[in-house]
């Protein structure tokens, strides 16, 4: 993998660049929809491709590792040719997954014991056997396993947490020294940024990840239910350490407003499943704020969904997805999904557009309020 910084924002930390893999380049800054179990909920790859115009997705180990399950995976030649997506993926360790799992994982030095929650069976995860897991997948961006500790952790918690994230690394780092990628081209790790909100250890953590040399990083941790305004600083504090040559992932933000402060402050990717999740509620972002498709307000209004043309298909109205809402109707859900992705990476895009325009800071300023205003 490669990263190229193309252009640099004059007012803010801002930057464009392009990320090149063995399954395609991803220009940045970049959304990356997340296929938790190797599809993305409701979309097909068909109208990823071609109305959201999506350049990568995420998958996730933990999920993927229970079903289909490695002996499938590995049969089909990776998750690639498995669900037939032929750009990048990322994949996330699992470890987000796992620690989620209160009352049914054990945490000890080795790795982490926990029970499926899809039958209650007992597995056990460690930073080898997750970078094997990866290594079957075969994604192009792997992550390395880490303990995502809960966003009030006390000092003491996170201290140790840290540790034993940092102890995990180099067993990750040492565990892609002794095997090679499965399918016929390369893969790379990202180790992940932790530290909770407390600024030593994310001084800590991002100067031992700087000094691994890793072809990118990432920032965990945050959006766990810390102020916006701690998340914004803790990325500062990391991003003044992180080298500048390499992209700098934030793990699962956010919403519009956090995606364009972050890219301010030197973030190049994200992923969240807030477009899928909320669309299939019946939310929908666009340029001019939120609406509930649920709402009455809706029911006569003939216009496009979105008049700004954010939604590839411009043909269905507002009246006609509320409709579709009301008489809960799975189009509903895929209309509304579509649209919310299509949104966030014309979002990324037209940030993009702007930090090579050199006037960024002066865009975001001018639109950030009313991203997150109900309509």
């Amino acid at each position: 993998m490669t990263f190229e910084i193309q252009h640099n924002d004059s007012q803010s930390d801002a930057r464009a660049g392009v990320i090149t893999t063995a399954h395609g380049q991803v220009t940045t800054p970049i959304f990356m929809p997340v296929g938790t179990c190797g599809s993305v909920k409701g979309v097909h790859f068909s109208e990823l491709r071609e109305q959201v115009n999506a350049q990568i997705i995420l998958g996730n180990t933990y999920h993927l590792y229970l079903r289909p399950g490695l002996d499938i995976l590995r049969a089909a030649g990776g998750l690639h040719q498995f669900n037939t997506w032929d750009r990048p993926i990322l994949t996330d360790s699992g470890g987000f997954q796992v620690f989620s799992l209160t009352g049914i994982r054990k945490l000890r030095e080795e790795g982490c014991e926990f029970r499926s929650h899809i039958d209650g069976s007992k597995h056990f995860f460690t930073p080898e056997n997750v970078i094997d897991t990866e290594r079957v997948i075969g994604a192009d961006i792997m992550m390395a396993f880490d303990e995502c500790p809960p966003g009030e952790s006390d000092y003491q918690y996170a201290r140790r947490s840290l540790t034993l994230t940092h102890h995990w690394l180099d067993r990750c780092l040492q565990r892609m020294k002794e095997t090679e990628p499965l399918y016929g081209y390369e893969q790379c790790l990202f180790p992940i940024v932790q530290g909770c909100t407390y600024k030593d250890l994310r001084q800590e953590s991002a100067k031992f990840v700087r000094d691994k040399g890793a072809d990118g990083n990432a920032i965990g941790g945050l959006a766990v239910g810390e102020p916006t305004e701690v998340m914004y600083e803790m990325i500062e504090v990391v991003n003044d350490i992180l080298p500048k040559n390499r992209p700098r992932y934030l793990m699962g933000v956010g919403t519009p407003q956090n995606i364009l402060e972050a890219i301010e402050r030197g973030v190049d990717m994200f992923d969240c499943v807030m477009p899928t999740r909320n669309g299939r509620n019946a939310l929908l972002f666009t340029y001019e704020g939120t609406m509930n498709m649920r709402n009455k307000k809706w029911e006569s209004d003939f216009s496009p969904i979105d008049g700004d043309g954010c939604y590839v298909d411009r043909i269905h109205t507002k009246a006609y997805l509320h409709h579709l809402f009301k008489a809960k109707e799975l189009l509903a859900m895929q209309i509304a999904s579509i649209h919310n992705l299509a949104f966030y990476l014309r979002l990324v895009g037209d940030a993009r557009e702007h930090i090579i325009k050199g006037d960024f800071v002066t865009w975001k300023r001018g639109i950030i309020d009313q991203l997150g205003r109900r309509i």
